[in-house]
């Protein structure tokens, strides 16, 4: 009998553990490493930095020689590819369209690190084009001009106001010694 016992715990154990879960991160494919301790952009070392969570930096690629960086807060600046920059095959987001936001989230202790592509996932997904950027505001949300969802960047991305949708499309980023690394 207490045989039975064991198992029946065990099973409703495993049971529970079983649910839907949303995935976290983007199957898009994703390709940005930055040396901003040697290239240096004062806006995305802002938005990079954990002591400073909430702002948040916008990378394009509008041609093949530079970088352009700016935050929520106002702050922007290009800096030029170096000859390693060139030679990597940068992907800023879903077709390269619009590019990919970097920055600390301010709700969590230690902050989070988060990646997002720069356009809203749902006109994407209605749409199939890339050509929907999101406008950032300065207490860490992003604004969509066609469907006028609003989403919290701080949050995990997810929509704040608005119809119902998906939350963000999130890409895998890392910092360690200055290089930042957003990789799907």
């Amino acid at each position: 009998m207490k045989h039975y016992t064991y198992y029946i715990i065990a099973l409703l154990t495993l049971f529970t553990a079983c649910g839907n879960t949303d995935y976290e991160y983007s199957g898009y494919p994703c390709y940005f490493i930055f040396n901003n301790s040697a290239s240096q952009s004062p806006a995305l070392a802002s938005a990079t930095n954990p002591n400073s969570p909430g702002i948040f930096c916008r990378v394009t690629m509008p041609n093949a020689n530079y970088f352009n960086f700016s935050t929520n807060l106002g702050l922007s600046d290009k800096v030029a590819l170096t000859a390693l920059d060139k030679q990597r095959t940068n992907k800023l987001g879903v077709y390269n369209g619009t590019g990919i936001i970097i920055g600390y989230g301010n709700l969590n202790n230690p902050a989070i690190l988060y990646a997002y592509d720069s356009q809203c996932p749902n006109c994407f997904k209605d749409t199939s084009m890339p050509r929907y950027q999101l406008t950032m505001k300065t207490n860490g949300t992003a604004e969509c001009g066609s469907c006028h969802r609003k989403y919290d960047m701080n949050n995990d991305g997810l929509i704040i106001d608005g119809d119902q949708g998906d939350k963000l499309i999130r890409y895998h980023a890392s910092i360690a010694g200055g290089i930042v690394s957003v990789i799907n």
